[in-house]
C-alpha cells in the first residue's frame, strides 16, 4: 500500500488548438502511475505558471481561479485520507474515483461480520445452534483484537483483505490469543465464510484465500478400548447419579449418538427396523441428516432400566439426560473410580462407538458413517482409527489363508 502521492495542475492542449484559453487538468500520481481529471476551468497560456500550477496576476478573476484550484487540492487530500483510514489500496485510480465520487459503497469487514452474527442469532433453533453462534462471536472478538493490534483500527474495508491479512491473522490467533492449530483453523474458517459471502455479492472481485492453506492438523481422536469400556460397564456405583450418567454414556458408546441427539431422543424414535429388531430412527441436530441405528444388547439393557423413569414418562424421552456440564463433571469421577486414565468426556462415547464397537469388529466404514449420520465419508475417517488388535486379527486371517494355499500347492506337487 502506497501512502505518498503528488498533485499537478496543468494546461492540456488539444491537437486542434491554435489559440485561446486552454482546459486545466489535475494529474494525480501514485508510485509512478498517473490519473487525470478535468477541473472544468480554462486559462490563457500567457497567464499560466506551469511550475506553480496556478494562474498569474492579481486580478479578481485570477484570484478566484487559484482559490478554486486550492479547494480541489484540499478535496483530493481529503479523498486520500478517506482511503487511508478505510484501509483501501491507495493508487491513482482509486484516488480519482474517491475524488469524483465515482465509487461503490464502502463495505467493512466487522460491520458485515456482526450483521451475519445478528442474523444467525435470529435463526437459533431454526438451522443454527447457540454454540455455533458462540464460536462466531468469539471470531468477531479475535478479529477486533487483531485489527486494533496490527492496524490501530476498529474496522477495515473488505477490499483491503489480501493473503497477508489472512496469514497475519492466523499468526495473531496462535501467538497472541494462544489458540491451538485446530481452534485457529476454526476462526479462519469463519472469516472465510464472510469473505465468500462478499464474493457472492460482488463486493470484492479477488479472493484473499485463493493461495492460503491452513497448516493445522486434525487432533487424534481419543476413544475407549474394549477393556476400559467393560470396566465402566460392570462397575457398581454407590451413588445413583453416577449410575445414571454411566448408563447414558454406555448407551451412546453402543449407539454413537452425540450429547445433543441423545438428549432430545424421543420414545417415538425407537421402532422396529427392517430386520424386526429395535432401531433408532432420528435426525441429527447438528446437520439435520437422517440417522438409523440398530440397537445392540447393551443399549437395550439401558433402555429397559429407564422405561418407567418419571422424567422420561413426563417428557416422552428415552433417557434422563443431565446438562452437558454436569455429565462431563460426573464422567471425571467415573473415570477415577474405574481407573481410566484418559480425559473422559461425553463426546468420547461417539468416538468409542466408531472405533472400538464397530470398526474394530469388522463393520464397514460406510455402514458406520450412515449410523453416525455423516454426510461425507471423510468425516467418519476422522473418528475411525483402526486398533492394533484389528490389524493383528486381519493379519492372522491372512496368515491362515497363505498357509492353506501353501499346503494345497504341496499336495498338487506330490
Amino acid at each position: 500500500m502506497y501512502n505518498k502521492f503528488s498533485l499537478l495542475f496543468y494546461l492540456k492542449k488539444s491537437k486542434t488548438w491554435t489559440k485561446g484559453p486552454i482546459p486545466i487538468y489535475l494529474r494525480v500520481t501514485v508510485s509512478g502511475r498517473r490519473s487525470e481529471i478535468s477541473v472544468g476551468r480554462e486559462c490563457e497560456i500567457s497567464r499560466w505558471n506551469s511550475k506553480a500550477g496556478r494562474c498569474i496576476g492579481n486580478k479578481e478573476e485570477s484570484k478566484m481561479l487559484n482559490a478554486f484550484l486550492d479547494t480541489l487540492q484540499t478535496k483530493m487530500r481529503h479523498a486520500h485520507q478517506i482511503l487511508l483510514e478505510s484501509g483501501q489500496v491507495i493508487n491513482a485510480e482509486n484516488l480519482k474515483n474517491q475524488f469524483t465520487g465515482n465509487v461503490d459503497k464502502s463495505r467493512f469487514l466487522m460491520e458485515i461480520f456482526k450483521e451475519h452474527n445478528k442474523r444467525m442469532q435470529n435463526l437459533i433453533g431454526n438451522g443454527f445452534e447457540a454454540n455455533t453462534l458462540k464460536g462466531y462471536n468469539t471470531s468477531v472478538k479475535h478479529l477486533s483484537g487483531f485489527l486494533k493490534a496490527n492496524f490501530g483500527k476498529t474496522d477495515i474495508e473488505i477490499k483491503a483483505l489480501n493473503h497477508a491479512f489472512i496469514v497475519d491473522f492466523e499468526y495473531y490467533l496462535k501467538s497472541s490469543c494462544k489458540c491451538s492449530g485446530v481452534s485457529a483453523a476454526k476462526y479462519i474458517k469463519h472469516l472465510k465464510k464472510i469473505v465468500n459471502h462478499c464474493i457472492a455479492n460482488n463486493w470484492i472481485s479477488t479472493n484473499p484465500f485463493i493461495n492460503f492453506k491452513s497448516t493445522a492438523k486434525a487432533k487424534e481422536r481419543t476413544f475407549l478400548t474394549q477393556e476400559e469400556l467393560d470396566r465402566i460397564l460392570v462397575k457398581d456405583f454407590e451413588i445413583e447419579r453416577l449410575d445414571q450418567v454411566r448408563d447414558i454414556f454406555v448407551f451412546c458408546c453402543y449407539t454413537g449418538l452425540s450429547y445433543a441427539d441423545v438428549q432430545k431422543l424421543k420414545r417415538s424414535e425407537i421402532g422396529r427396523g427392517i430386520d424386526g429388531e429395535q432401531w433408532i430412527f432420528t435426525t441429527r441436530q447438528k446437520t439435520e441428516t437422517s440417522s438409523r441405528i440398530p440397537l445392540l444388547p447393551e443399549a437395550l439393557k439401558v433402555l429397559s432400566r429407564y422405561k418407567d423413569h418419571p422424567q422420561c414418562e413426563h417428557k416422552d424421552i428415552v433417557l434422563p439426560v443431565l446438562s452437558n456440564q454436569k455429565m462431563n463433571a460426573y464422567l471425571k469421577e467415573i473415570a477415577d473410580l474405574c481407573y481410566v486414565r484418559k480425559h473422559l468426556t461425553f463426546h468420547l462415547a461417539r468416538h468409542t462407538f466408531a472405533t472400538t464397537v464397530t470398526l474394530s469388529n469388522g463393520v464397514p466404514i460406510e455402514t458406520v458413517s450412515k449410523m453416525l449420520g455423516h454426510t461425507v465419508l471423510n468425516t467418519t475417517q476422522h473418528y475411525a482409527k483402526i486398533l492394533d488388535v484389528k490389524v493383528s486379527q486381519d493379519m492372522r486371517s491372512l496368515r491362515k489363508k497363505l498357509k492353506l494355499s501353501k499346503v494345497r500347492l504341496q499336495k498338487q506337487s506330490i
